[in-house]
């Protein structure tokens, strides 16, 4: 609450005892301002801003607005679901609850445990009493499961007795807007004041960030694949002089990027459209069609090959979307290089029906970014997906294909730290011969024993198909003995099969290995994932 000032400014006080007596005053009229004008604690309604998060969106949302809450004079906090029991909730009162969706509808890994106590029926406690909205961000290219966890959620805690205060709202992956209305909506609920108050949007900040990139110039693009490969995996580098810019291993770099000029013609002259007319730019202002297209708009190559009868050039329009920067998991460590960052990436290629499609940000990277030439770029934190502050801590890594960006990273990282941990990777691709990506560093690792333990599985060099999971079911009582010393145990790549085979075999492991039933091997796993020591970034 606003304090009017009640002694007058030609009263024989100091300037500092005058405020002290205005806060003092206003606190006596009002009971609950405190001495020096700022609302009590006790006077401060609670508000819990509880987050699922896989990628780090929604958690870096939930303590964006819970500092935007604290200015609004709430007593606000920001926690992970993984913290969270659902009794929590009843004593909360008011909860604002953000969750992305991952995989085919999936709960993020911070969120099963939240989601799986509460969705037992006559388990869970009821939430009457309870007020609360939910925000979920998803991916209109999911179809069916757009949003899926958020819409769970948020059906799962009405059942329970919780009064939805705003409707929940469905974000695609430009959500900014969206969250910022929804956030005002739910704070006018649960005030009734529209009072408007400094932003906290660390985006608006000064520094490089996602609305305002840093121009970083390539300066390595390195084939990784040898003759024979069907694949083509790319080192990329960034120079980051100049940009004041820091980050940590397990952290994403997010890059700006443009459509391949051949895509774009081509579905500007299977329209018929003029490449020259001006047109509206998702940000504001105007371009000509074909820049616009190039640079600012999503366009997929199949448009090319269907055009709808008779659609018009702003009918068109409406349906695209604004272009994204794509997240890359960073393959860097700062501590071993500079003013760098580094990326592992696989250049994405395929025909279809006479039609070739092209990933627009792994061929823009590939192919039409050269050597010297700048593209925006900002980091994205991973706070879930961290290397353990405990050095003296084992770390299993599986990671095939470009998965293995992040434990380069962290490979860096350990060695640079000396740290005395022992450390295990699980690689595999294609052929060895042609595809085991960054050979000779990790080989390098291995002779000099900080790479204490190395698994390959090379599916295509033999007739049977051996995979990253089946290397770890041969080797399930050691890595049984190393995740009962403590070993934090991460996943990057595939989430659809990859990603779910892992943990499956994870959950074998620890049956076989341990001698424990599916049950238990089910509370052990999320006991680690509790303890910050199962962590996974997936794709």
């Amino acid at each position: 609450m606003k304090i009017v000032p009640l002694i007058p400014e030609n009263a024989p006080f100091s300037v500092e005892q005058r405020a002290w007596l205005n806060g003092f005053l206003a606190g006596v009229l009002n009971r609950g301002a405190a001495p020096n004008g700022a609302a009590s604690a006790e006077s401060k309604r609670p508000l819990l801003i509880a987050f699922g998060s896989q990628s780090g969106n929604a958690e870096s949302l939930a303590k964006r607005l819970a500092r935007e809450a604290t200015g609004r004079g709430f007593a606000a906090r920001a926690a992970g679901l993984d913290s969270l029991q659902p009794a929590e909730l009843v004593k909360e009162e008011n909860v604002l609850l953000i969750t992305s969706t991952w995989g085919e509808g999936d709960m993020p890994d911070n969120a099963v445990s939240f989601w799986d106590s509460i969705n037992q029926n006559g388990s869970s406690p009821r939430l009457d009493g309870v007020q609360f909205s939910v925000l979920a961000l998803g991916d209109k290219n999911y179809g069916d499961t757009f949003c899926l966890a958020g819409k769970k959620l948020d059906t799962r805690l009405e059942e329970l007795g919780a009064k939805r205060i705003v409707d929940r709202v469905d974000c695609d992956v430009e959500f900014d807007d969206l969250a910022k209305k929804w956030s005002a909506s739910a704070f006018t609920a649960l005030t009734g004041s529209t009072a408007p108050v400094a932003s906290t949007d660390p985006e608006e900040e000064a520094g490089f960030t996602k609305k305002n990139p840093f121009p970083a110039k390539l300066i390595d693009n390195t084939p990784l694949n040898a003759r024979g490969s069907s694949k083509d995996t790319r080192h990329i580098g960034f120079s980051l002089a100049g940009s004041g810019l820091n980050y940590e291993v397990g952290d994403a770099l997010g890059v700006f990027v443009q459509n391949c000029p051949e895509v774009v013609d081509a579905v500007i002259a299977a329209h018929g459209f003029d490449p020259q007319a001006e047109v509206a730019l998702p940000d504001g202002g105007s371009a000509a069609l074909r820049e616009a297209l190039i640079k600012h708009y999503e366009v997929r190559s199949h448009f090319g090959k269907a055009p709808e009868a008779g659609l018009t050039l702003a009918v068109f329009m409406e349906n695209l979307r604004k272009l994204q920067p794509r997240l890359y998991s960073i393959a860097s460590s700062s501590k071993a290089h500079a003013d760098e960052v580094h990326l592992c990436i696989a250049a994405v290629r395929y025909s279809t029906d006479g039609v070739v499609h092209k990933g627009v940000a792994s061929t823009y990277l590939a192919d039409r970014l050269s050597l010297g030439e700048t593209t925006g770029i900002y980091f994205h934190p991973a706070n879930h997906f961290r290397l353990p502050t405990d050095l003296t801590k084992p770390v299993i890594m599986v990671g095939p294909g470009t998965g293995i960006a992040p434990f380069r990273a962290f490979l860096e990282e350990r060695q640079a730290t000396q740290a005395p941990g022992k450390n295990w990777l699980f690689f595999g691709d294609q052929k060895r011969a042609s595809d085991f990506l960054y050979h000779d560093q990790i080989i390098e690792w291995v002779q000099n024993g900080h790479l204490t333990r190395l698994d390959t599985a090379f599916s295509r060099d033999q007739e049977e198909k051996i995979y990253v999971q089946t290397r770890m079911l041969q080797a399930a009582s050691e890595l049984w003995q190393w995740l009962e010393e403590g070993a934090h145990f991460y996943v990057c790549g595939d989430a659809k099969r990859m990603a779910k085979d892992v943990d499956e075999a994870l959950h074998s492991i620890i049956q076989t290995a341990g001698g424990k039933s599916a049950d238990e091997a089910a509370a052990y796993v999320a006991q680690m994932k509790k303890e910050k020591r199962y962590a996974r970034d997936v794709y």
